[in-house]
């Protein structure tokens, strides 16, 4: 019975320690996009997304046109090992100074290997459906 406790305690903390890795992943993430470090941001994107769909220099520069005036988390359903998290961004794009909002959702997955929480969808796309 006690043998059971340990382990019952032992992964409560590994679940605990998982979900305050998930939270502090997600501040990191929201506050590069919020400050416009879409480069920072980057480097929370799953690697094997990063290999897939690598970044150019010009694709970064895109991300230099619009400023995110906020960051607003609507609903988030966090798990063991997968996480989704609704998003409200506010966009402004610098040229022309006209806002907009719009959705995203956040896909995370946890790598036990790593021991980190890796963002699966890549950065938001400010421009679909224009």
């Amino acid at each position: 019975m006690a043998c059971a406790i340990v382990l019952l305690l032992a992964g409560c903390a590994s679940t605990g320690k998982q979900m305050s890795a998930l939270e502090r992943a997600q501040y990191t993430f929201s506050a590069a996009i919020r400050w416009g470090d879409f480069e920072g941001a980057w480097n929370l994107v799953d690697p094997v997304y990063r290999d897939a769909h690598p970044m150019s220099e010009l694709q970064f520069e895109r991300y230099k046109q619009v400023q995110v005036s906020h960051y607003r988390d609507l609903a988030s359903s966090p798990g063991e090992t997968e996480a989704l998290r609704e998003i409200e961004i506010g966009v402004i794009n610098r040229h022309t100074m006209a806002e907009r909002t719009m959705r995203y959702t956040e896909q995370w997955r946890y790598d036990a290997e790593k021991k980190a929480w890796w963002i699966t969808g890549g950065l938001p796309d400010f421009w679909a459906g224009e």
